[in-house]
């Protein structure tokens, strides 16, 4: 009975701690509402110095691959979490002063403090978004995941979408005046530490679980190497992150810099973006048990990014085309972003999953920490020499050009029909990441899990 109780305990703060945590989490993301109107409204930062800060976590998350694995050796997940939530949690308090201190007429070296200070926050949140993951998967039990992550997961989305309209008021109110900035700042820092103490209140008990033992390194890549459906999944996942990563982080620059929008457009957009793929998710899961994942993401991926050809037209007298732009996408890329996560699960070799998990991550972060970085040094050189306005719109034609080509690359993935695995710990953290960049905010949280009646 007792058990039981802590259970139900821990069942309530667990949810309570991330429905407030969500304001920093979302912040934490490259490209965001706050941030991204920080970096172009305010302190007017060039787009390769954008560039470099929006692959930093992405590098962060290639740098947990090599970390976590030893840490988790000798100190327990609830742990790492707590310290890895404070570490975070003092990074943002030392932004906040910071945002006072920053020069507004030296971008370059603005660009500079900022991006020490991301990197370090990046690498906190990534070990700790690992780390919260792996404590939340021991205690709760399997056969209550479903229903309890379900639950909170749509309870998440409601906190996402509250805190995007109050921070795009907030910024548009205030003129994007610096004060407005620390106290969005320091709301989410409070929130946060209220988050933290609910995570230490919790009375969670880890199940007891077998150590696993794994085969010999070099038995593990001889595995890896010979299973090719797993050698193509990781060739699509880096062209994707590529792709995805080259100009992605510019368009909030765009629609700021551009087309003038303001914190609440840009905000209310990506809660366009968020609804539409809430709305639409329960169907695509059911499309994916039904038909298998690669045939389902490539439609869901051509219908999202076909459409996008229209960012090539955008201009500020038509960009009221952006709110249904943004609903379809989020209608459309909800089923390739979930079938991302569940075609992995089915092609991780099991005699060597922890490896095969740590190259998936590895690769796909090298790519897409690469991609921003070269995509802003190229938008800095043409933006030097052209019209402004012409060089995002060619810009834009990235993305659904390689539609065609990464789709032919995700279909001659062969597919098997069934998983083993139940569950992967810190599998999705650049989906996560990625996902953020396409509108689908309340992914940054989110908690993934297997159906146990699928």
């Amino acid at each position: 009975m007792a058990r039981k109780r802590d259970l139900v305990r821990s069942f309530r703060l667990c949810t309570g701690e991330g429905l407030v945590a969500m304001p920093i989490v979302l912040m934490t993301q490259p490209v965001n509402v706050v941030l991204a109107a920080l970096f172009t409204k305010v302190l007017h930062l060039p787009n390769h110095t954008i560039g470099v800060i929006s692959a930093l976590p992405f590098v962060c998350n290639f740098l947990q691959v090599g970390i976590m694995p030893l840490l988790s050796r000798w100190v327990p997940s609830k742990t790492i979490c707590m310290v890895g939530s404070c570490l975070h949690v003092f990074s943002w308090t030392v932004f906040c002063i910071m945002l006072g201190l920053l020069p507004a007429d030296d971008p370059k070296a603005a660009g500079l403090w900022i991006g020490l200070w991301f990197f370090f926050s990046s690498f906190c949140s990534s070990i700790t978004g690992v780390s919260w993951n792996a404590w939340v998967q021991e205690w709760v039990p399997a056969r209550l995941r479903g229903k309890y992550f379900g639950r909170r997961n749509r309870l998440l989305q409601f906190s996402t979408l509250t805190f995007l309209l109050l921070a795009g008021w907030v910024l548009a109110t205030w003129n994007y005046s610096r004060t407005a900035f620390q106290l969005l700042v320091a709301f989410a820092i409070l929130l946060r530490m209220l988050s933290i103490i609910w995570q230490i209140r919790m009375p969670t008990e880890a199940s007891a679980r077998p150590p696993e033992r794994g085969a010999r390194l070099s038995a593990q890549l001889i595995t890896l190497r010979n299973h090719l459906p797993y050698l193509h999944y990781i060739v699509f996942g880096a062209v994707w992150s590529f792709a995805a990563n080259l100009f992605g982080p510019f368009y909030h620059v765009f629609m700021f810099q551009e087309l003038n929008l303001s914190a609440l457009q840009v905000g209310t957009l990506s809660v366009c973006g968020a609804t539409g793929a809430a709305l639409t998710m329960p169907a695509w899961g059911a499309l994916l048990d039904r038909f298998g994942n690669k045939s389902v993401m490539a439609v869901s991926f051509l219908l999202w990014q076909i459409p996008n050809f229209i960012w090539c037209f955008i201009t500020p007298e038509n960009s009221d085309w952006l709110y249904p732009l943004w609903i379809w996408g989020g209608a459309t890329n909800a089923g390739f972003f979930l079938g991302t996560f569940t075609l992995l699960l089915k092609l991780l070799p099991v005699p060597a999953r922890n490896l095969a998990l740590g190259v998936n991550i590895a690769v796909t972060s090298f790519f897409a920490a690469i991609a921003p970085i070269i995509g802003g040094a190229l938008l800095e050189f043409f933006l030097a020499r052209h019209a402004s306005l012409p060089v995002y719109h060619a810009s834009f034609l990235v993305q659904p050009l390689l539609a065609l080509p990464i789709v032919w690359l995700l279909l001659r993935i062969r597919e098997p029909a069934a998983s083993p695995l139940t569950h992967v710990v810190g599998a999705m953290s650049n989906v996560r990441t990625l996902a953020s960049l396409s509108g689908l905010s309340f992914l940054a949280n989110y908690i993934y899990y297997r159906n146990p009646r699928r």
